[in-house]
């Protein structure tokens, strides 16, 4: 009996932990790791015409990435997608990390103000942004070429989204214009949480503003800064809706915009005279 007590005592504490953990932990097993496990096992599976499905082992994966059928669409999306986190973690977070840093600056007037306009192109319907920029980037109604009319640049005007080499990178541009206060929210609250003794001892000893930011906070931040790019990388290769809005299923031109998620969409669930593949689509 005398070591009952702690032993219940133990018991007693561990049923409120199990009974917050368990809803999410359910939830997060039926929707996510379920899918993805049987995801995993489809993709070992291949259904003849009409016949029943039979397990194939890797000749789906040969398929997709060896076959000249598949290998070609499936590496130019892969490295596409590529292009297009590059560009994220490249001008996204170094920006996001800029703005954060100046909005921090504590005789900073109308930060609400700023904060707000950064935020809100991220509550906007990714329909609805990739619509506005196709009118504003349209060579024949749109403002682009006035707009850069006025600085003189009109020359560089093009349409940059009807051309192979500018299609893409013209799409992460605009994601990134629409995503960038993400990481700045986030970077911001992470800036927002060092101690103020530490900013006070350095501008004291005679730092500058730019010095405090670069030696003392962002090394401070680095956590959040690396938590950022993993969710940049996840979030850009399940990048789907922005180059479905702009250039459809088919990722024009000539399949310059094409990702894993429109190439997804096109071999799971099929497109015009393409038939839907399930298994080359858990595949992929």
């Amino acid at each position: 009996m005398a070591h009952s007590g702690p032993m219940t005592d133990w018991r007693k504490a561990r049923l409120p932990v199990i009974a917050f953990l368990a809803p999410a932990t359910i939830i997060y097993t039926l929707f996510m790791i379920y899918p993805l496990v049987d995801s995993i096992r489809l993709s070992f599976y291949a259904t003849p015409s009409g016949g029943e499905a039979a397990f194939v082992g890797l000749d789906n994966y040969r398929t997709v990435l060896a076959d000249p059928d598949w290998a070609a669409t499936f590496w130019n999306s892969f490295w596409n997608n590529m292009k297009f986190f590059a560009v994220h973690m490249l001008i996204q977070n170094p920006i996001g990390i800029a703005l954060a840093g100046i909005l921090s600056l504590p005789r900073l007037r109308f930060r609400n103000s700023y904060r707000t306009m950064m935020i809100m192109p991220t509550m906007l319907s990714v329909v609805i942004v990739g619509f506005i920029w196709q009118l504003i980037l349209s060579p024949v109604w749109g403002v682009g070429a006035d707009l850069l009319d006025i600085i003189g640049l009109k020359s560089l005007f093009g349409p940059w989204l009807g051309k192979e080499g500018s299609a893409l990178i013209t799409l992460s541009f605009i994601s990134v214009w629409q995503w960038v206060g993400i990481p700045l929210m986030l970077i911001y609250a992470a800036l927002l949480a060092i101690p103020d003794d530490l900013v006070d001892a350095a501008v004291v000893d005679g730092a500058t503003h730019f010095e405090v930011f670069w030696h003392i906070k962002l090394p401070l931040v680095f956590p959040t800064v690396a938590m950022v790019s993993i969710l940049t990388f996840v979030g850009n290769f399940n990048a789907f809706d922005l180059i479905y809005a702009v250039k459809g299923a088919l990722a024009g031109p000539n399949f310059a915009t094409d990702i894993m998620g429109t190439l997804f969409y096109r071999t799971f669930f099929g497109y015009q005279l393409q038939l839907g593949n399930p298994h080359l689509g858990a595949t992929v």
